[in-house]
This record gives C-alpha cells, sequence and structure tokens, in this order.
C-alpha cells in the first residue's frame, strides 16, 4: 500500500508540473481579436506618456526630492529611467512577436509556462488597480490643496480620522468617485478613450515645459551645494531608496504592450511607442527635478505640492495656476492609463480560462470588456478611499518590478530556445529538399530527424537570405557555438536551451544573494574584510559563468522586426537592476505582496489550473518563432503541392550541407532507412 500511494502521488505530482508548465497556444492569424484595432503609432505614444506624466512629476517628485534623496533626485530619475528602458527594450521585442492584451502575462504565457503567466499577471492586475487608487488620491490631494485643505477637513469634521496604522489618515470620497467617474467614461470605447489622452497629454507636456524653463530661470545652483547637505544629503542608500519610488512613475510604459491587440500594426508601433514615450518622459522627470531642486532648498519643499509651492515662493502666482491645471490633466491621463489597461488584462486571463469566464466577455457594441471595467473602476475605488498615496506606491513598485525581471529572462530564454524536432515546416516549390529538385522523399512523407548538425560547415555555403538559411538558424538555436567546444564536457548532455534557461535561473537566485549581501554588508566590502571581498569574489564569478554559458549557444532572431540589442547581456543588466531596487522596498511592503500572491494562489489552483484552456496541448513556440510572412508564404504553397512535402528541420539542413559539401545533386537517403535495408 506505501508503494501504491507513493506512485498514485508522484502521478499526481508529475501531472501537476506539467500543467503548470505548459505554454500558450497561439492562433494562426495572431492580429485576430474582438476588440476594436484602431490605435495608431501615435495614439500609442501619447497613451505611454499620459499613463507615465501624472502623480509621478507632480507629486512623487516633491516627496522623493524631501525624506530621501534631495538634489540628487535627478540621479534617482535617471537610474529608475535607465532600469526602465532596459524593460522597455524587452517588452518591445515581445509587442512584436505577439500583438495581444495582456501584456507581460502574454509573454510569460508562450515562454516560460503557465504558473508564472498567473503569477506575472495576478501581480499586473495589482499594478494597475494600485495605480489608479494612488492617482485618483494624488488627484483628489491637488484639488484638495487648490482649495485650502476645505475637502479634508470637512471629511475629518465628519467621519472622524481612522486610527490605524496600514489606513490613511481619513476615508477619501472623492478620490473614490473620481475612479468610478472615469471608468465610466472609459466605457465609451477605445477610440473616444485615446482622443480624450491626446488632448489631455498635450497639455501636460505643454505645462511641464513652461516648468522646465521657469524653474531653470529662477535657478539657484547654491541650492546644490548648500553647507553640511550637498548634492547627496541622503547617501547613495538614499539615490538608491529613491530610484526605487521613483520607479513608480515609469510603469505606465507597459500600458503599451497592453494595448497591442487594439493597434493598427502592432510590430511597428509598440516598439517604436514604447521606446519613443519613455525617452521623453525621462528627460522630462530629470528636467523637472532638477529645476524643482534648483529654485529652492530641498528642505523646503512640499511634499504634498512642490511645484506649485516653489513657484508660490517665488511670487509667480500665475503659473501656481498653470501647474495645477497641468498637474489635473496629467494624473487624468495617468489614471485613465490604469483604468484602460485592467480590463484588458483581466480580459487575457480570463480567455485562457485562469480566470472566472464572466471576465472574458467583449460588449458587441462598444467592443470593450464592460464587466471588468465596472469591477476594475470599483476595486480601485474602494483602495482610493481607504489607503493613502505613500502605502500605494511602494506596494505597487514591487509587483511591477517582478512582472520586469521575469519579462527580461524570457527575452534570454526565447532567444536561445529551438523549435522542437517534432514540428514541421512546409517548403516552398523552390526551397531543396523536394521532389522536384533533389528526388526526394514523396510529397506528404515525413522525414524522421536525425543527429547533430555540423555548424561550421554552413556558414560559407549557405546564402543567408534563403529559407534554408532561416532554419538552419531555427535549429541552431540552443547548442553551443564552435568556438564554445571546450564546454561540451559540462553542457554536452544537455537539450538544447535547457542550459541556457538553467543559466537564466542562476543568475537570478545570484543577482538576489548578492542584493542582499550589498544591503546587509556594504561597509565590510567598502572597508575590504576579506571575507566579504572572498564572498562577493565568488558570487560575481558565478554570476559572469551564467552569463558566459548563456552567450556560448546559438540565438534565432528570424521574424523579429524589432530586437532587443546585445543579448543575454541587456536583459541580464535588466534582471539585476530590478531586484537590486526590489531589495530596497521596505519589509512590510514584502508582506502586503505575499499575502496578495497567497489569494492569487488560491484562484489559480482551485479555479485556473483546472480550466485552462490549454490543456494538455503542446507548446506553440514554432507559430511564435515565424512570421506573418512566413506562415502566409509557406503555407500558400501547400495547395499547389499536392497537400505540401514535410520535412523536418534538422533533416533539411543535413541534407542541404551534405549536397554542398559533396558538391553533387543526389537524392537525400534517409540514414534509418539505410540501416533497415
Amino acid at each position: 500500500m506505501p508503494s501504491a500511494r507513493r506512485m498514485i502521488l508522484g502521478h499526481v505530482m508529475s501531472g501537476l508540473c506539467t500543467k503548470m508548465n505548459r505554454t500558450k497556444q497561439l492562433p494562426a492569424d495572431l492580429m485576430e481579436t474582438p476588440l476594436n484595432r484602431c490605435l495608431t503609432t501615435f495614439d500609442i505614444t501619447l497613451l505611454g506618456i499620459g499613463h507615465m506624466v501624472g502623480a509621478g512629476i507632480y507629486v512623487l517628485t516633491g516627496t522623493v526630492a524631501k525624506e530621501m534623496a534631495g538634489p540628487a533626485i535627478v540621479l534617482s530619475f535617471i537610474l529608475a529611467g535607465v532600469v526602465s528602458l532596459l524593460a522597455a527594450l524587452c517588452y518591445a521585442e515581445f509587442g512584436t512577436r505577439v500583438p495581444k492584451a495582456g501584456s507581460a502575462y502574454v509573454y510569460t504565457y508562450v515562454s516560460i509556462g503557465e504558473f508564472w503567466a498567473f503569477v506575472i499577471g495576478w501581480n499586473i492586475i495589482l499594478e494597475h488597480m494600485l495605480g489608479a487608487a494612488s492617482v485618483a488620491r494624488a488627484w483628489s490631494g491637488y484639488v484638495d490643496s487648490m482649495l485650502g485643505n476645505v475637502i479634508a477637513n470637512l471629511t475629518m469634521e465628519v467621519t472622524g480620522e481612522m486610527h490605524e496604522k496600514l489606513l490613511a489618515k481619513y476615508p477619501d470620497f472623492l478620490a473614490f468617485f473620481v475612479c468610478l467617474s472615469y471608468a465610466v467614461a472609459l466605457a465609451a470605447g477605445v477610440k473616444a478613450t485615446a482622443m480624450i489622452n491626446s488632448i489631455l497629454t498635450t497639455v501636460n507636456v505643454v505645462v511641464m515645459t513652461l516648468v522646465v524653463v521657469l524653474g531653470f530661470w529662477y535657478a539657484s545652483i547654491d541650492n546644490w551645494s548648500l553647507p553640511n547637505q550637498g548634492f547627496v544629503p541622503f547617501g547613495y542608500g538614499g539615490v538608491l531608496a529613491g530610484a526605487a519610488t521613483c520607479f513608480y512613475a515609469f510603469v505606465g510604459f507597459d500600458s503599451i504592450a497592453t494595448s497591442g491587440e487594439e493597434a493598427k500594426n502592432p510590430s511597428v508601433s509598440i516598439p517604436l511607442a514604447t521606446i519613443l514615450s519613455l525617452c521623453v518622459v525621462t528627460v522630462g522627470y530629470v528636467l523637472v527635478s532638477a529645476a524643482l531642486t534648483l529654485m529652492i532648498p530641498y528642505s523646503e519643499i512640499n511634499p504634498a505640492a512642490a511645484l506649485p509651492d516653489a513657484f508660490g515662493t517665488r511670487g509667480i502666482t500665475w503659473a501656481k495656476y498653470a501647474i495645477s491645471t497641468g498637474a489635473i490633466c496629467g494624473m487624468t491621463t495617468t489614471l485613465l492609463g490604469s483604468l484602460f489597461a485592467l480590463p484588458r488584462c483581466l480580459y487575457a486571463m480570463a480567455s485562457d480560462g485562469l480566470l472566472f469566464s464572466c471576465f472574458g466577455k467583449v460588449n458587441t457594441k462598444t467592443q470593450v470588456p464592460l464587466l471588468n471595467l465596472a469591477l476594475s473602476g470599483l476595486c480601485s475605488a474602494l483602495l482610493a478611499l481607504l489607503f493613502d498615496l505613500e502605502k500605494l506606491v511602494e506596494f505597487m513598485s514591487i509587483g511591477t518590478l517582478l512582472a520586469y525581471t521575469i519579462v527580461s529572462a524570457s527575452v534570454i530564454v526565447l532567444r536561445y530556445r529551438p523549435i522542437s524536432v517534432e514540428e514541421t515546416v512546409h517548403l516552398a516549390p523552390d526551397t531543396p529538399g523536394t521532389d522536384e529538385e533533389d528526388g526526394g522523399p514523396a510529397g506528404g512523407d515525413t522525414v524522421a530527424p536525425t543527429g547533430g548538425i555540423d555548424s561550421s560547415s554552413q556558414s560559407s555555403t549557405i546564402d543567408p537570405s534563403s529559407p534554408t538559411s532561416e532554419m538552419i538558424e531555427i535549429a541552431l538555436a540552443g547548442r553551443l557555438r564552435p568556438q564554445f567546444r571546450w564546454l561540451e564536457p559540462v553542457l554536452g548532455r544537455c537539450e538544447p536551451g535547457v542550459a541556457c534557461s538553467g543559466a537564466v535561473l542562476m543568475f537570478c537566485v545570484l543577482s538576489v544573494a548578492i542584493c542582499f549581501q550589498l544591503t546587509s554588508s556594504w561597509d565590510e566590502l567598502y572597508n575590504g574584510t576579506w571575507w566579504a571581498l572572498g564572498l562577493y569574489g565568488f558570487l560575481l564569478f558565478c554570476l559572469v559563468a551564467c552569463v558566459v554559458v548563456i552567450s556560448a549557444h546559438h540565438q534565432n532572431t528570424r521574424g523579429l522586426q524589432f530586437k532587443v540589442p546585445f543579448v543575454p547581456y541587456i536583459p541580464a543588466l535588466s534582471i539585476f537592476c530590478n531586484i537590486e531596487l526590489m531589495v530596497h522596498l521596505s519589509f512590510l511592503t514584502w508582506l502586503r505582496f505575499f499575502i496578495w500572491l497567497s489569494i492569487g494562489m488560491l484562484v489559480y489552483f482551485l479555479y485556473g489550473i483546472h480550466n485552462s484552456k490549454e490543456g494538455e496541448l503542446g507548446t506553440s513556440y514554432s507559430m511564435l518563432m515565424s512570421t506573418n510572412e512566413a506562415i502566409r508564404g509557406w503555407g500558400s504553397t501547400s495547395t499547389a503541392l499536392g497537400g505540401g512535402t514535410k520535412v523536418t528541420v534538422t533533416k533539411i539542413i543535413k541534407g542541404r550541407i551534405s549536397r554542398k559539401t559533396a558538391g553533387d545533386r543526389q537524392a537525400i537517403v534517409d540514414d534509418d532507412d539505410d540501416e533497415d535495408s
């Protein structure tokens, strides 16, 4: 009986692991969607700018400058912007691969597996919900400060204060109704939303330009070199802590990827809009924070309304009202961006069966998931009612950083993962290996794959633009490069792609260890303590070894209209920077995050894993690796060829190389058939 129980338990656990690691099966037509494809590159760029330029610039700037970084907030924004750009490049590549709603959730589903996709999707829900709530709270606070805190005082007189440490000082009913009203406005449809967003974002950019020009006009460089304070009054630890918080100001760019299913030409619009919007916003944040800290000493900044008060102290009262107008417009676009992205993430997860099916319905008239929008607006409104801005911002950053980390890891995994040899391709009529040219197998027969591929012999004989060259690159993905053959005793027995995936996992673990050690024993390292130097030396050696192992393998970049440069170095740097910023978040933030994650695990294991639409289907990586043109080109020839000649990728390559090497035109002979005869 005990052995039977072990067998049953082993079978159950094996099946559970298989389900958790299954990848998303993409449709043949990636452009097909019930949503409305009507957004241009300009619309999506303004959507990204509008989502990022809001509470971050008008509220967060004052808080970070006064309490965390001082004038070095400029460095905090530069660091947060660079880290965001690293992640944005990875998002841009995925946006061309998978033009679907869901952003990082879908990207993880097609590359790593269902469990991690659910974790990321669950975090994105949290990110956008908290983003909407925090901006609504900031919107309310700005309006209240313009009215002389009338709303706050009246609310506390009627309801009294909430004396709970985890909650806000008072319930913010204005923020509650702002969330609900904007959710109702979004129900009009995506085109109307894009139009409103474009107008408000334009006003916001004009106000930012005004702030920068006037700020530098009244600037004094002495404010960056005050006695006993200087440019970095809180040390470089304060700069890092400020960067971790400033990261909140850049989270809007992933809403660009979420809009991929509503873009007219996502393979062009998504990468272009992502990089362009992030560069514009980073420059804007750096200039505004520099202007603010040059105008007045950082210790005199009012965190609740930093920019209007700064101009008020300089006697520029008209600028104070102009800035308040820009702040309202900016925070409105940020709120619209969060409430725009959240329902679409719910829709993507429900369409895959991981969330309740009612969230996968789209209204036929407005082409918007209305139930998702109503639930998103209500939940965000409740959070805005009960929590203050600081708690919402910190809680939001951790989920965002984790999503960026996994997206960066997914880029590396996909670049080095080959197509399964069981998957086949249709050859065009002029492709070598067909009956007409080489006397190959009869139409419809499938040739079995054979052994390894001599990569060194094909580089000088294969035309890089030919279909065969593309198939060679696909088949070589995940295999060792010729110059790294000395690693074969260690990695030679690994299946293609497995060593790279393992190295990515090890890189993440080592990054966590190094970042925690840097936080806990920086003084020992700085003072040159022998054990600290030895420990960090060993960890860094292992970290570099992981990158070397990854870069020692062939990549597959075919079919990508946008590619992250310098893979695996840029995604690896993104992973390390994201983890470093996560380590600097507070313990209470981590505790709240694990509570939220625990709720998600209940949803997944009690519902999602049993209702997933992927079931026991295999991976769809071959669909992901081929372009739409390749699908149309090769697929369209199948009828002309009477069903098409199917030949496995490895067999085509071996036959092609052997013919080029021998210099003859003999037919490809299957080794297995030879042995049988």
